[in-house]
């Protein structure tokens, strides 16, 4: 095992030089903000930097602290989230907001064990938070981290049964002086140096330590099972229109899949979509099949056929409701039905429904 503390310096020593500036990061020596650590640590969950800049600016500039996301309706922080995926990070967001000003006053708890009893925060955002930005001493363990730790020590366990070794080798390298900038150092270093394709392993200041680069076998790491084959659904989704422009859509239920969410009038989905016919019949209109879209979800991959069409009486089905071009620039629609409604504006159908560009790829139907 690399000596720990030889490690730790030389990460701590290049990060000093090399550290990303990142909106959410204190800078010149100035004091972390709890809360926009915890909103970035959310938000950064299964997505990429580059992807949440946008997000964390805006909704820091909606809402600058912790009292304002709490006092926000549910449905504005989910049409703000709307394209950020994982959805439930979102309803986990303002359900932890809001405990966070009823129980400890509007004020982060400073223990990591303290912030794993908020809702929707678990062992990787309770040690991120208390590390960063209170100090404590404890182990962060990401997707980065996770493959500087295998490289470093050549760990020949699979991923996911190895992260309690991995987190036993990171614990290890933790020190007491600096817990937050050692986190932030392995992030930065497996986001930038130890990357998963073509390491520079040659500008990475733990080479000399590394046990997978001495054996010319860093590009093994982490070792992962093979993958299993991701199952597929089917279904059908409509942009339907009333004569006065206005598109039906619903909300889907607050717990499960994509909960809270707007969503076009559609089908279940199972092992096949709904013939068209189904489909006219369930949504009162006169529709068209204008096409297909594939998105794919965490744990399956999701076929829909969409189609466009206008109500024939203008009533709504049960548990649906019509909404104008202004509401729905406002409703918060994720990316896999924003690929419904760009789909849906290659129809023939001659409303023009606009929608407000919000890096959901919405366009209007022409």
């Amino acid at each position: 095992m690399p000596a720990s503390p030889a490690v730790t310096a030389a990460l701590l020593s290049w990060y000093d030089r090399h550290r990303r500036a990142l909106p959410w990061r204190a800078v010149g020596g100035a004091e972390p903000d709890p809360y926009a650590v915890w909103l970035s640590e959310v938000m950064l969950q299964q997505t990429t930097v580059a992807a949440v800049k946008g997000f964390y600016a805006r909704f820091l500039a909606l809402w600058p602290d912790v009292a304002a996301l709490a006092a926000a309706p549910r449905e504005a922080v989910l049409k703000e989230w709307a394209g950020l995926g994982y959805y439930a990070r979102a309803r986990n967001l303002h359900d932890c907001a809001a405990a966070v000003v009823e129980r400890h006053g509007g004020r982060f708890p400073r223990t990591e064990t303290e912030l794993r009893a908020l809702p929707g925060i678990g062992d990787y955002t309770a040690a991120a938070v208390a590390a960063i930005a209170f100090g404590e001493v404890a182990t962060v363990v990401d997707g980065n981290v996770e493959r500087v730790m295998t490289r470093l020590h050549a760990v020949e366990t699979p991923v996911p049964a190895a992260r309690p070794e991995i987190r036993r080798l990171t614990a290890a390298l933790v020190p007491r002086a600096r817990p937050g900038d050692f986190a932030q150092a392995t992030m930065d270093l497996g986001a930038t140096i130890c990357t998963p394709r073509s390491p520079a392993c040659a500008i990475c200041p733990l080479t000399a330590s590394c046990a997978a680069r001495a054996a010319g076998t860093q590009a093994l790491y982490p070792r992962k099972l093979p993958r299993k084959a991701v199952p597929r659904r089917f279904g059908a989704m409509a942009v339907v229109e009333r004569a006065d422009g206005a598109v039906l859509v619903r909300t889907r239920p607050s717990k499960g899949l994509l909960g809270g969410m707007t969503e076009f009038f559609g089908s279940d989905w199972g092992p096949a979509a709904p013939a068209a016919s189904e489909m006219a019949e369930a949504s009162g209109a006169a529709l068209e099949r204008v096409g297909q879209v594939e998105h794919v979800f965490t744990h399956f991959a999701l076929t829909l056929d969409v189609y466009r069409g206008r109500s024939r009486s203008g009533a709504a089905p049960e548990g649906c409701r019509w909404v104008g071009p202004a509401q729905l620039a406002r409703e918060p629609i994720p990316n896999a039905f924003a690929k419904v409604w760009d789909a849906a504006a290659g129809g023939t159908a001659s409303a023009v429904v606009p929608v407000a560009a919000d890096g959901l790829g919405l366009v209007g139907l022409e």
